[in-house]
Protein backbone atom coordinates (compact mmCIF):
# COMPACT_ATOMS: atom_id res chain seq x y z
CA UNK A 1 0.00 0.00 0.00
CA UNK A 2 2.81 2.42 0.87
CA UNK A 3 4.59 1.59 -2.38
CA UNK A 4 1.46 2.36 -4.37
CA UNK A 5 1.06 5.71 -2.62
CA UNK A 6 4.71 6.55 -3.31
CA UNK A 7 4.32 5.59 -6.97
CA UNK A 8 1.11 7.62 -7.21
CA UNK A 9 2.85 10.66 -5.73
CA UNK A 10 5.80 10.26 -8.09
CA UNK A 11 3.46 9.85 -11.06
CA UNK A 12 1.52 13.00 -10.20
CA UNK A 13 4.75 14.94 -9.73
CA UNK A 14 6.03 13.72 -13.10
CA UNK A 15 2.78 14.75 -14.74
CA UNK A 16 2.75 18.21 -13.21
CA UNK A 17 6.47 19.04 -12.93
CA UNK A 18 8.49 16.71 -15.19
CA UNK A 19 11.42 19.13 -15.44
CA UNK A 20 11.91 19.36 -11.67
CA UNK A 21 11.68 15.59 -11.20
CA UNK A 22 14.11 14.79 -14.01
CA UNK A 23 16.55 17.50 -12.93
CA UNK A 24 16.43 16.19 -9.34
CA UNK A 25 17.26 12.63 -10.38
CA UNK A 26 19.94 13.78 -12.82
CA UNK A 27 21.53 15.80 -10.03
CA UNK A 28 21.72 12.66 -7.91
CA UNK A 29 23.05 10.54 -10.77
CA UNK A 30 25.90 12.82 -11.80
CA UNK A 31 29.07 13.50 -9.86
CA UNK A 32 30.89 16.34 -11.61
CA UNK A 33 28.28 19.04 -10.96
CA UNK A 34 28.80 20.43 -14.46
CA UNK A 35 26.19 21.51 -16.92
CA UNK A 36 24.14 18.62 -18.26
CA UNK A 37 22.12 19.11 -21.42
CA UNK A 38 19.22 16.74 -21.85
CA UNK A 39 17.28 16.30 -25.02
CA UNK A 40 13.82 17.93 -24.95
CA UNK A 41 12.00 14.59 -25.33
CA UNK A 42 13.29 13.46 -21.92
CA UNK A 43 10.75 15.65 -20.16
CA UNK A 44 7.93 14.36 -22.37
CA UNK A 45 9.01 10.81 -21.60
CA UNK A 46 8.91 11.63 -17.88
CA UNK A 47 5.38 12.94 -18.28
CA UNK A 48 4.31 9.76 -20.09
CA UNK A 49 5.95 7.70 -17.35
CA UNK A 50 4.01 9.68 -14.75
CA UNK A 51 0.73 9.06 -16.55
CA UNK A 52 1.47 5.33 -16.77
CA UNK A 53 2.32 5.18 -13.06
CA UNK A 54 -0.91 6.92 -12.11
CA UNK A 55 -2.98 4.67 -14.37
CA UNK A 56 -1.26 1.54 -13.04
CA UNK A 57 -1.87 2.51 -9.41
CA UNK A 58 -5.50 3.37 -10.08
CA UNK A 59 -6.13 0.09 -11.93
CA UNK A 60 -4.47 -1.94 -9.16
CA UNK A 61 -6.50 -0.19 -6.46
CA UNK A 62 -9.79 -0.71 -8.31
CA UNK A 63 -9.15 -4.41 -8.86
CA UNK A 64 -8.61 -4.86 -5.13
CA UNK A 65 -5.12 -6.32 -5.36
Amino acid sequence: MVLRLALLALGVLELLRPRKVVDFWMGLATTDGGEINLRPWVYSAARVEGALLVLWVLRRSRSGE
